[in-house]
Order: structure tokens, then sequence, then C-alpha cells
């Protein structure tokens, strides 16, 4: 792999300098994803397509990051978090409420990892690396979505 290939694809594993943040890079990697959403604020056919490329991007580039590293998920690779944040507020409204409940409840189904995201963590390569946090943004949005009805 060249030196730009490696370079781009260790940048968006790494959501470029937040995967090196000392301290909990998950959480700063949702973080970059709340704040993302909240400066661009996309149509939902939008964020849709962002979504599904974040994901798609994601995946390639954490398998990629991953192989010479020799660890399984390394924690500076956060575009997971960035990616499962995304799915996380797909089609709820963009308001500070929702932003700051689906990063909680977003940040404790990661690190909890209820059944069955421990299992899909266990997957190889990329694909391991991120379903786990989609499937966490996808119990994340399911709650928020049935609070917002019943509300």
């Amino acid at each position: 792999m060249s030196n730009i290939i490696w370079w781009t694809v260790k940048n968006i594993a790494t959501v470029g300098f937040v995967g090196y943040l000392p301290v909990a890079p998950g959480t700063w990697g949702s973080l970059a994803a709340l704040i993302f959403i909240a400066v661009f604020k996309f149509s939902a056919p939008v964020y849709v397509l962002v979504t599904v490329f974040v994901i798609a991007v994601g995946t390639v580039s954490a398998h990629e990051v991953e192989k010479p590293l020799g660890r399984k998920d390394p924690g500076l690779i956060v575009i997971d978090e960035f990616a499962g944040y995304l799915v996380s507020m797909m089609f709820l409204p963009q308001s500070a409420g929702y932003f700051f409940s689906a990063f909680i409840l977003f940040r404790i189904f990661d690190i909890l990892k209820p059944p069955p995201l421990k299992k899909l963590q266990e997957l190889q390569g990329g694909m391991g690396v991120m379903l786990d946090d989609i499937a966490a943004g996808i119990y994340t949005n399911l709650i928020l979505q049935l609070w917002r009805l019943l509300t």
C-alpha cells in the first residue's frame, strides 16, 4: 500500500487526530460525530447517504489499519464510534436534547455491549470493528424513536 493511501486510510479510521487522544478515544469519536451532524444539519436523504458512506469507508479503513497493528479493534480506530453515533441519530430531530440523549445512550451500549453486541465484535477485520457500534447505534435509535412516539 502506498504511503498516501496508508495515510488516508489511517486518517479515516482514526477520524484524523481523534483516535490519538490519550483518554477515552471512543467517546471523543462519538463526540466528533455529534459535532459533525450538528454543524452540517443534513436533510434526511443526505444524512442516510453520508451514514452509509461512513459505514462502508469505515469498514474498509478499520480493516486495513487493524492488520498491520496486529491487534483486534485497537483503541485508536474510532470511525466505528463515529458511524455508530450517526446511526443513533438517524431520522431523529436534530436538537440538543436528542444529541445529548443519543450520546449518553450510545456510549452506554457501546461500553456495556449487551447481547448480541459482544458477539458482533468477535467478527474478524473491519466488520468486527464496525458492527457492534452500528448495533449500539440501532439500539439507541430504537429507544429514542420509541421515546419520540410516546411523548
